[in-house]
């Protein structure tokens, strides 16, 4: 395992982490034999803008119940769960860290989509996948800890059957220096591996892809952001949030998130693009 991928493992692995979550909604009244989709709304899409970014990738590339989808960095399952129940695609999910696979099965389990979303701990540097597995490969805030973007992406490009796409939207490096530390994705500058948007796109089209949609979303992931903060600093963090994902660094992280925007050290992109060769 590469040694960025081993400092995000140790950043995102939490111990007993499907018991905290569980915890939490029971604390806020929820009944964990009877969950809803947005019961987990404050964790289960925790990337900048949260479910309405997926809503608008989804809009733009329109899934169909036929395809084979692949979700990268997947997390808490959140998006592969929502891209099977909307659309009826059948989604696996990859992950890096243990804890959020074993979360993932579990609240997908406790969402009854177990049969058509599954789960699978592993490295996106070396996709356990055959060729042309994927008509649809799916990831939100996940390669900010990988340095080897080429490998990464001709990964993913490998996966991908001819004509099918990639859709991301992601953290890349901004315009106004390195940004501040610790932040959601990173304990410290050692632990990221930002890069330009003009420079991934030159990468993804040297890989073999073509650009079908590039958008860049900082100044609506800032307003966005603004608000999640005025409310944290209003009324403190709700039961269910990202500090049961980052623990006590939670609280350093966020602000630092919204300076990164606000100074423009972070840009957000969303982006779909597709296999040409």
């Amino acid at each position: 395992m590469a040694d960025l991928e081993q400092a995000a493992t140790r950043h995102y692995d939490k111990r007993n982490l499907g018991e905290s979550i569980l915890a939490a909604l029971r604390r806020m009244g929820k009944d964990v034999n009877a969950l809803r989709p947005e019961d987990l709304a404050p964790v289960d899409a925790f990337h900048v803008r949260g479910r309405v970014a997926t809503e608008e990738l989804a809009r733009f590339c329109q899934p169909v119940a036929e395809q084979r989808v692949l979700d990268v960095g997947c997390g808490l399952g959140g998006t592969a769960r929502y891209l099977a129940q909307e659309f009826g695609c059948h989604v696996v999910g990859l992950d890096l860290a243990p804890s959020y696979v074993e979360a993932a099965r579990m609240l997908t389990e406790r969402l009854r989509l177990a049969a058509q979303v599954e789960f699978r701990q592993g490295s996106m540097l070396e996709l356990p996948f055959e060729d042309g597995s994927f008509d649809l490969v799916w990831s939100e805030h996940a390669q900010m800890n990988i340095a080897d973007k080429p490998r990464l992406f001709a990964e993913i490009h490998r996966v991908l059957a001819r004509g099918g796409r990639l859709v991301f939207h992601d953290i890349l490096q901004g315009t106004g220096g390195a940004p501040h530390y610790p932040a959601p994705w990173a304990a410290d500058a050692d632990a990221s591996a930002l890069i330009g948007p003009a420079e991934l796109r030159r990468l993804l089209q040297s890989i073999g892809f073509d650009v079908k949609l590039w958008e860049d979303k900082t100044a609506a992931g800032r307003d966005a952001f603004r608000k999640v903060m005025a409310s944290l600093r209003e009324k403190g963090p709700p039961p269910l949030g990202l500090h049961l994902l980052l623990g006590s660094v939670a609280p350093a992280a966020q602000e630092n998130m919204l300076r990164n925007l606000e100074e423009n050290r972070i840009a957000l992109l969303q982006a779909v693009l597709e296999k040409m060769r």
